[in-house]
């Protein structure tokens, strides 16, 4: 057997060695006398000995098992997984930009701080919105900066309300994040068209609402065509509008939640403006907010004096910082990258694209699978596994068997308000060649649950690991190589 197709610790050999360390230039301690005894190993790990190019081999191979934009087709729905620019890469990594320390003073970062200030206004441009916040540090930060702020700004004006009101389509971290912040949710019913049940949110509101979250368009991928009478019955009852911009990429240069009537925004860098996010950060958030939100905003904000750019941290109705230093700079620059390259029209061709592709996918996979809502769609669309799951075949046999097809699966049982859930996003950056083989895969399969369903049922047959127990490999994960018996 090959050697990459060996674990590490069977082709490890005594004596072999990887790396050539210096001598250690720190003065050695007794373990024992910084560490109670418990903690400590009584035999000494066992690590593999490998040569250097053993080592690089298996991280190599390890990679290859990975899976990610960059490899292929991502239609994750609500999650875009679009391709990250390489242009982006080259100027974060600029000396400039990645050789500073946020402890520098001020005078000395003019050209960082113009970054930031430069992308402030074009995110408030983008959204519609009056300021912008850089600091969250992703979209559900965002969401509980966007929160606290409403919290506050309601305290201030001597109330203290207690709901948020969140559409049963919405982001998990929705109801997370308005709990986090110290709310109590309440859930709005979607009507037979997948929008907003205008009555049943009329009769949710009340003077304890104090925001209403929503994704416009909608996690089903539907645009909120009330949404100028939503916001103005939000608005009537004293409340705020809060928009999640999950599914922004769809409306750019198109309109702005601004025009619709929002109050705060948050925008996701990592789904709509091309920066990497994933494995647990970096990321981004920014938080724009309406005029009479400003003085709630995080501090320190970067403001422009003369010609100079200076941080502001006299802002005595501000929530605070929500975040060390500002934000993620290395993301910032890259967003900024992204939408100076791309200008006006290219934002506009994101979105014209976006909808574009996913409409396409949809009408080619429509008579092949349920399709709950039969009206266009914006940037993503669901589709449901009713059909063969009658014939004994769940969602999550179909995203097994994509496996097989090289493919990573739509994002599926979510939103929770349709069955057998497939929620597909082929974003804007899909040529309409892997759009195609994409849904051939997805209509293959279909044809194979009605013809040769034991091929599905069976399914992924060519990855390196084959069908797993899901609940035993989430409680009992295996974690550490283990010696076979």
């Amino acid at each position: 057997m090959a050697e990459y197709h060996q674990w590490i610790f069977e082709i490890s050999q005594s004596g072999r060695t990887g790396a050539d360390l210096p001598e250690s230039d720190v003065d050695p301690i007794e373990l024992d006398e910084k560490f109670p005894k418990h903690l400590l190993r009584e035999t000494p790990a066992e690590l593999p000995e490998v040569s250097e190019l053993q080592l690089v081999r298996h991280y190599t191979a390890l990679s290859h098992k990975n899976y990610g934009v960059d490899n292929g087709f991502y239609p994750l729905g609500s999650c875009t997984m679009k391709y990250n620019p390489k242009i982006n890469e080259d100027v974060a990594r600029l000396e400039g930009f990645s050789r500073i320390h946020p402890y520098q003073p001020a005078e000395t970062v003019q050209g960082a701080l113009q970054l930031l200030y430069e992308l402030q206004e074009d995110l408030a441009a983008i959204s519609g919105m009056d300021a912008v916040t850089l600091q969250p540090s992703a979209g559900a930060q965002g969401e509980w900066t966007g929160l606290m702020i409403a919290k506050n700004y309601h305290q201030q004006n001597g109330e203290n309300r207690s709901k948020v009101l969140v559409p049963d389509s919405a982001h998990g971290t929705n109801p997370a994040s308005a709990a986090v912040a110290g709310f109590d949710t309440v859930t709005i019913p979607s009507n037979e068209n997948g929008l907003v049940d205008l009555e049943a949110l009329k009769k949710c509101i009340d003077q304890d609402t104090a925001v209403l979250m929503l994704t416009n368009p909608n996690t089903l991928g539907l645009f909120e065509k009330d949404i100028v009478e939503i916001a103005e019955v939000v608005h009537e009852a004293g409340g705020l509008l809060y928009y999640d911009g999950a599914n922004a990429n769809a409306i750019l240069g198109k309109t702005t939640p601004g025009k619709m009537g929002f109050d705060i925004v948050h925008l996701n860098l990592h789904k709509t403006f091309t920066t990497p996010h994933g494995g647990g950060g970096p990321g981004a958030g920014p938080v724009g907010v309406t005029k009479k939100l400003i003085p709630f905003l995080p501090v320190p904000r970067i403001e422009k004096n003369g010609d100079n750019y200076i941080w502001n941290d006299d802002e005595p109705l501000s929530i605070g910082r929500v975040k060390g230093y500002y934000g993620n700079f290395g993301i910032l620059a890259r967003a900024y990258t992204y939408i100076r390259t791309m200008g006006p029209e290219g934002l506009r061709q994101v979105s014209e694209s976006a909808v574009l592709h996913a409409n396409y996918l949809r009408k080619r996979l429509e008579t092949h699978y349920e399709s709950p809502y039969a009206q266009y769609c914006k940037h993503e669309f669901v589709l449901s596994g009713s059909k063969q799951k009658k014939l004994g075949i769940r969602t999550m046999n179909i995203a097994k068997r994509l496996l097989d097809f090289g493919y990573h699966p739509p994002t599926i049982y979510f939103p929770l308000n349709v069955e057998e859930c497939l929620m597909i996003e082929p974003t804007e950056t899909e040529t309409k060649e892997t759009l195609d083989a994409f849904a051939d895969s997805m209509i293959q399969i279909a044809n194979e649950v009605e013809e040769d369903p034991d091929i599905v049922l069976d399914a992924p047959h060519t990855t390196v690991v084959g069908r797993l127990d899901e609940t035993k490999a989430a409680r009992k994960p295996v974690l550490r190589y283990t010696k076979p018996v």
